[in-house]
């Protein structure tokens, strides 16, 4: 890849932060619906038609406990210019503390007690601890890996590793490890791609089934659901992806992508949102690309809060800032600390 302009990768930087935060903040409201009706749909759509427009009073969109934590990595990867787990581990715990109201799991609180219990001295134990022993494969860890992906961005080699020490500090096993690397690697992608020049889908996927295969090569012995739960669901997303015509309906994207709580049917689907909204949607009425993107992977249901923000800071990652609405960023909660804190890790990652 040639040098990018430094100008287009902070804005880049930012995006994807601030789009994380605007998937999460937007969807929050619709978490746990099965699959959003057209009723539902069309007030998804008059409402982001109404905050986009001419700025209005209204009280501010919170964020969950993925925007919390997702803030937590990034400040911890800024002031110690690079991972510390024991740090991170901290700030998560802290965070809910302060906070606990932000919607997080009764598993991942287990955990932060535990943390907290034994002093920081076992950073992985308490989560390794869970589900009798095999570790939570949710997408916690996903949803909150986009500045390691950013802190990354001129070494992937060593976002594979990061992921996973970042992501063992709550979620051991395996298919929430992986979802994070495939989510991480999902950014990184789009964060050296240019936006000007229109996205090959099939080489997108293509390299991220070649990264999850080989992460999964090894692993037929490990007892999982599956072998190779990754490669088959990408190559699922592919075929999906690459229909006739107005491409699959909700329907069949719900029942072969999923948009639960795991990270197994929960991050192939929001690459699969990021890459179906290069081209329009039906029933989504809007010329931009990014907003497109969040709308559709709400419009799914489910984990819409997880499955918003990681499609939003993969396309954030992509399109860079310029895409999300200012009018619609004033109405989510700390835009503009989630803006700082992109320059500062931009600065830190740049930093020769």
């Amino acid at each position: 890849m040639a040098e990018m302009d430094l100008s287009l990768l902070r804005s880049k930087f930012r995006g994807s932060m601030l789009g994380a935060l605007v998937g999460d903040c937007l969807g929050n409201p619709y978490e746990s619906e099965k699959r959003l009706t057209n009723g539902m749909k069309l007030v998804l759509q008059r409402s982001l038609d109404k905050l986009e427009g001419p700025p209005f009073k209204a009280p501010v969109m919170q964020f969950t406990d993925d925007s919390a934590m997702t803030y937590s990595v990034a400040k911890s990867l800024v002031e110690k210019k690079g991972l510390n787990t024991i740090d991170l581990a901290k700030r998560f715990v802290k965070s809910y503390y302060q906070e606990s109201n932000r919607g997080y799991g009764s598993g991942v609180v287990t955990v932060f007690h535990k943390l907290r219990g034994n002093k920081f001295t076992d950073i992985v134990k308490p989560a390794k601890d869970q589900f009798n022993g095999e570790g939570s494969y949710g997408n916690g860890g996903a949803m909150r890996v986009a500045p390691i992906a950013l802190f990354c961005y001129k070494d992937y080699n060593n976002l594979v590793d990061t992921v996973r020490k970042a992501t063992q500090i709550t979620h051991t096993h395996t298919e929430a490890i992986n979802g994070a690397i495939l989510q991480a690697a999902a950014v990184h992608q789009s964060l050296l791609l240019d936006p000007r020049e229109q996205l090959n889908i099939k080489n997108f996927v293509s390299n991220l089934i070649d990264i999850v295969d080989e992460l999964e090569a090894d692993e037929d012995d490990l007892g999982l659901s599956e072998p190779e739960p990754y490669t088959t669901q990408l190559n699922v997303l592919k075929g999906l992806i690459l229909e006739e015509g107005e491409g699959p309906h909700d329907e069949k994207v719900v029942l072969k992508l999923g948009t639960n709580i795991s990270a197994l049917y929960s991050v192939p689907t929001a690459i699969f949102c990021f890459l179906k909204a290069q081209k329009p949607i039906g029933g989504i009425q809007t010329e931009n690309p990014f907003r497109r993107a969040v709308q559709y992977a709400i419009s799914l249901g489910g984990d819409t809060d997880t499955i918003g923000s990681m499609t939003g800071a993969i396309a954030g990652a992509f399109y860079g800032e310029e895409k999300i609405n200012s009018n619609l960023l004033q109405h989510c909660e700390d835009a503009e600390e989630f803006r700082k804190l992109a320059d500062q890790l931009f600065d830190v990652a740049t930093a020769e």
